[in-house]
């Protein structure tokens, strides 16, 4: 199934540094049209890329664009990441007595690289 652009004009609103050293971005639209509410509606939690241009795209880049392949694991974060996200929520709920979490982050990670070393055949 070929799945087509959304192009939109809009906004740059906000930009929030998170905790993860992620960025949560927000744009604002003009009144879309049925077809583009519906498409917006349609890619609600779907992992994607994002262009931003003052100028309209041209048919190159357009081109460019539609080739992109959607991959989460190119677009979502690393196993990595989403490991260091969920420690650190982890943290703010039970510190186990570390004052910061770059500590308890080292001391959980050598936990499990520990973990996983005594699986490690002799």
């Amino acid at each position: 199934m070929e799945k087509s652009l959304l192009l939109i004009p809009a906004i740059l609103e906000s930009i929030r540094s998170l905790k993860d050293r992620t960025f949560k971005i927000s744009f604002e639209t003009s009144e879309p049209t049925p077809d583009q509410a519906l498409a917006i509606h349609n890619c609600l939690l779907k992992a994607g890329y994002l262009a931003f241009r003052e100028e309209p795209f041209r048919s190159e880049e357009l081109k460019q664009l539609n080739e992109l392949k959607s991959d989460f694991e190119l677009v979502g974060k690393s196993p990595g990441q989403r490991l260091r996200g969920v420690l650190y929520k982890l943290f703010e709920q039970h510190p186990e007595g570390f004052k910061s979490f770059q500590k308890y982050y080292e001391y959980k990670m050598e936990k499990v690289i520990e973990h996983y070393k005594g699986r490690i055949d002799a």
